[in-house]
């Protein structure tokens, strides 16, 4: 008896599965490989951040093995796919790596707003144009584009990444719509608000408290985002494609207003 028949074993939401996930070093992209292995799947973290990939890899174990991937060069993309296709037949991909940049339309130089353009945007659409032969020719798969609330809404700051994540989001639906005949279904999440490396060195407790005028009155961990990752990457979400999954706390349902009614207490003053 193998310990997958064993009696105490609990099928993993992705038992057989081989997945990519890109910028899966550290923050979100890390709490996706972590329970992707947990929920069964061989992972393939990718990365530039190369000695955190190999660390968050070994930490993982046998489930995992780490590439270097820069998303926005089409050579590496060959690469990292062949690699993953030694592990087994590519099932899942997670677009997830991604570069923020804050500076206004009127200082933003060309130069930095295609950085951002290049990792978030192109590097998106390499990823799923590499995908697309190797889970054709395994019978399907699930692409899950990581965009944001700032591809639905925007902020002042934001004109190069609001850009690549709101062209996410339509490449998503153009994708859905092309490969769905191919049983590849491609779907975007919306994060909003998550604490995680890239917002610098601002701590939960100060990020929370940025986020009061949620609904949730909080910011999200990275395992929140990747439990509706998770979900997409499974058999549970096999009528879901061209779909925009948003996590953001009630983000865009609006902000609470503490002048009127219906407003949650305020917090007592130490």
């Amino acid at each position: 008896m193998t310990s997958t028949d064993s009696p105490t074993h609990r099928p993993g939401r992705l038992d057989g599965k081989v997945a990519l996930i890109t910028g899966a070093a550290r923050g979100q992209g890390e709490a996706e490989a972590r329970l992707f292995a947990a929920e069964g799947a061989q992972v393939v973290l990718a990365d530039v951040l190369d000695a955190e990939g190999e660390a968050v890899a070994a930490d993982i174990g046998e489930r995992a093995r780490y590439v270097h991937l820069d998303v926005s060069q089409e050579d590496d993309w060959a690469a990292a796919i062949a690699a993953t296709e030694e592990v087994g037949p590519l099932s899942v991909l997670v677009n997830n790596a991604a570069i923020l940049r804050f500076t206004s339309i009127a200082d933003t130089t060309l130069e930095e707003y295609l950085q951002v353009i290049m990792v978030n945007q192109v590097g998106t659409f390499l990823g799923m144009r590499s995908a697309i032969e190797p889970m054709t020719r395994s019978g399907g798969g699930s692409i899950v584009n990581i965009s944001s609330i700032d591809g639905i809404g925007s902020k002042n700051s934001l004109v190069a990444y609001s850009s690549s994540k709101g062209a996410i989001r339509s490449m998503t639906k153009t994708a859905a719509l092309e490969l769905g005949q191919h049983r590849i279904r491609v779907n975007s999440v919306h994060p909003g608000g998550v604490f995680t490396p890239m917002n610098g060195d601002i701590s939960k407790k100060m990020l929370d408290a940025a986020h009061s005028q949620l609904a949730l009155q909080r910011s999200a961990m990275p395992e929140e985002i990747a439990a509706m990752v998770l979900f997409l990457a499974s058999d549970e979400a096999s009528y879901c494609t061209g779909g925009e999954f948003v996590v953001d706390g009630g983000w865009l349902a609006g902000d609470i207003n503490p002048f009127l009614p219906g407003a949650p207490p305020a917090p007592a003053r130490a």
